[in-house]
């Protein structure tokens, strides 16, 4: 996610527990958010909008996780009174948000760039919780800062002057701003009475991002010609594919698919267990970027990178 690849938490873990398969299952999770983000750059550079883009990936997404969840579990398709608000905040300034800014980012910055900065994530969660809600942190939160600030001066390459696109960075902090919104309000619904499971509680965030988008880009007026055409996810040397093939893999194989991954590993691994794997998307991202669409990260940029990454963990164990 990222592609929300960070889990939510509020899974129980199994009495049978088996780590290597948690931490296999969630590596894969990581392995299919990090493909996605070629995949939906190579539909971006064929000309449809990231708004569009949003809109039909968490449309089709609820669609696909109201028809699972109805299956196995109707009883969670019931919305309370209580968690109305909720749900459209978790969805709206949680989901929606997060998509749409990191798609921005993702239209005018390297994919690993654009992660990078996104993954910053926690730290704002962290300083949130220090200064909104004056809970205690570890003093490591500020050796994280510091190294995360560090890394993406690095990552800027501040010495040549400013060489990053502003819109996009300013869009991937926007999409870090809301995907710590998403942290935040899922923790705090497993604090609510009778707290919803993270796979409904999904859904319906995914359904109310759906909503949003629906309102503000009604889909009368959606360019269905604009998935007519082929991207070339392995670079411009590589096959034509067909983009409604792109679409479905960015919907299945980049979202579904890599979020139920995710749910079943933390049966077998905790929550923090779990991100602190995660920190391996980005990583991917950028190796897949660099092999299909020839994003090439300059030394400075790769080390500033991986200060970054070393920061968030930091702050992360912070709280």
């Amino acid at each position: 996610m990222t592609d929300l690849a960070e889990p939510l938490p509020g899974v129980p873990l199994s009495k049978n527990r088996n780590p290597v398969i948690g931490y296999s299952l969630y590596v894969v999770a990581a392995l299919l958010f990090a493909v996605n983000g070629t995949v939906s750059k190579s539909i971006l550079l064929t000309g449809i909008t990231p708004s569009r883009l949003i809109e039909l990936r968490v449309t089709a997404a609820f669609l696909v996780l109201l028809t699972i969840v109805a299956i196995t579990r109707p009883r969670a398709l019931r919305i309370r009174k209580d968690e109305v608000l909720l749900i459209l905040f978790f969805g709206i300034a949680g989901i929606a948000m997060t998509q749409w800014m990191f798609f921005i980012a993702l239209e005018r910055l390297a994919v690993g760039i654009a992660l990078i900065i996104e993954f910053t994530a926690p730290i704002m969660v962290a300083l949130y919780f220090r200064f909104v809600r004056q809970q205690s942190v570890r003093p490591t939160v500020w050796l994280g800062l510091v190294l995360a600030l560090t890394g993406l001066m690095f990552v800027a390459q501040v010495w040549q002057g400013f060489t990053l696109d502003a819109l996009g960075v300013a869009a991937a902090f926007a999409a870090a701003a809301a995907l710590s919104v998403y942290y935040i309000t899922a923790e705090d619904q497993l604090h609510r009475p009778n707290p919803r499971d993270p796979v409904s509680l999904t859904m319906w965030g995914f359904g109310a991002a759906a909503a949003f988008f629906a309102v503000i880009q009604p889909w009368w007026s959606f360019p269905w010609e604009s998935l007519a055409g082929t991207g070339t996810p392995l670079g411009s040397d590589g096959p034509q594919v067909a983009l409604l093939v792109l679409t479905g893999w960015m919907v299945l194989l980049g979202t579904v698919a890599p979020f139920w991954l995710v749910v079943a590993s933390l049966h077998h691994i905790r929550a923090a267990q779990a991100a602190t794997i995660g920190m391996i998307e980005p990583v991917m991202a950028a190796g897949f970027a660099w092999l299909a669409l020839a994003e090439i990260l300059s030394l400075p940029q790769v080390i500033g990178g991986v200060i970054v990454l070393i920061g968030v963990y930091i702050a992360e164990r912070s709280r």
